[in-house]
């Protein structure tokens, strides 16, 4: 018996940078083309939802994700099921797929833990695992932020280094390091031949040394404005990068920006915004924390605790992440920039799929890519999340 055919009709689809009154088609988990439904196979739908005029998107997608709701990806003891806890409990904020992300851990666990995190596709079991962000320990000891100070590294002897400590890279999809250690750009050259994404940050580099590394494949800054020198007069540095004519205008140079309302000022949110538009990734930068009363958690090989609306390296007001999911943050960007509504779901959808080069499948509502998408009312409030065209959460 051939698969459902799915009519999603009285919606506002995302489409071609802008929102379409029309009718989305899904069949077996993919979007379809109606004049292929009805003027080629002669079919009409098998089922008829009525999306009450809601704006339909495509998935979110947060490519820095550290964990949730007690789940600690760096330090995890039971990796499967803390996956299965997160993956499920973003389903409510609109997130169809993430990046597990790891800060700077003790060396020898990364081999053990990393061929655990294996890529997966969405379900009603929760959101789907795009591969892993790496964030450290090639980072700069100056701009470290929460990191481990003494698990920090350099590459002296280039990608072996890299190998060394990390292993296998096969479940890797994004790198992040500080672009002005010594061997860096031959290490970003090889990171890109095996297809991972390049991310700048923790770093202390030049504006020179940050386009060195861009010339040389890196495609993104990881938070921009933090964990790194504020923009200067004389040398603006990775902020820079946003203004850089050394930069080609057919390339696109992205930028994780966490709107929660701590990590980075609404101002600075505008400035990076009319400054490049078509770069910003929104992240969350999520610890262990979101979705959990005030307390004391871990994250890697130290303990966080959250107060006052923020989470803190315990014992300090150091930040290290954020607590806030990504569709509130997406929402903080719209009210800071005025942006407008397709322009703050496109930092979460388009723009994180662009950077991780998925856009046949993800984040987009196009012809032949993945039937994940969320419907929202007028103030981007998640009304439901829909993973293969099958809707797999909804308030209660």
């Amino acid at each position: 018996m051939p698969p459902s055919v799915l009519q999603f009709r009285n919606c506002r689809i995302l489409r071609d940078h802008q929102l379409l009154t029309d009718d989305l088609w899904v069949r077996d988990g993919k979007i379809i083309s109606p004049e292929q439904q009805f003027f080629a196979e002669k079919v009409s739908a098998d089922v008829v939802i009525d999306c009450g005029n809601s704006i339909v998107a495509p998935g979110l997608i947060d490519v820095h994700f550290n964990g949730a709701f007690g789940c600690d990806f760096s330090s995890s003891k039971d990796i499967e099921n803390d996956l299965q806890k997160v993956a499920k409990g973003v389903l409510a904020y609109g997130v169809t797929s993430f990046c597990p992300t790891f800060v700077t851990i003790r060396h020898q666990m990364y081999k053990e833990v990393l061929p655990k995190f294996l890529r997966r596709n969405g379900s009603r079991d929760g959101a789907g695992v795009l591969g892993l962000h790496l964030e450290g320990p090639f980072i700069s000891r100056e701009k470290r932020g929460a990191h481990l100070l003494d698990s920090i590294t350099d590459f002296k002897n280039g990608i072996s280094d890299v190998l060394n400590v990390y292993g296998d890279l096969d479940n890797v999809s994004m790198i992040t390091l500080a672009p002005e250690i010594p061997g860096a750009l031959g290490v970003i050259q090889d990171l890109c031949r095996r297809g991972i994404v390049v991310s700048l940050g923790h770093s202390a580099a030049t504006l020179a040394e940050a386009e060195a590394a861009v010339a040389n494949g890196a495609k993104a800054i990881t938070h921009l404005f933090n964990a790194m020198p504020p923009f200067h007069h004389r040398d603006p540095h990775l902020a820079g990068l946003l203004v850089s004519d050394r930069i080609p205008s057919s390339e696109t140079l992205f930028y994780g920006l966490i709107a929660d309302g701590v990590h980075t000022h609404a101002t600075a949110l505008r400035m990076a915004h009319r400054i490049y538009p078509q770069g910003v990734v929104l992240v969350t930068d999520a610890t262990p924390a979101m979705g959990l009363p005030l307390g004391v958690y871990p994250l890697g090989c130290q303990m966080i605790e959250v107060k006052e609306g923020r989470a803190v390296i315990a014992g300090t007001d150091l930040l290290c992440g954020s607590i806030v999911p990504l569709d509130q943050c997406m929402r903080n960007f719209l009210k800071a920039t005025g942006c407008g509504i397709v322009e703050a779901l496109e930092s979460v959808t388009l723009h994180p799929a662009q950077l991780l080069n998925i856009t046949e499948t993800k984040g987009t509502l196009d012809v032949g890519t993945d039937a994940d998408f969320v419907l929202f009312d007028d103030d981007l409030t998640v009304k439901a999340t829909y993973i293969d065209g099958e809707e797999v959460w909804k308030p209660a």
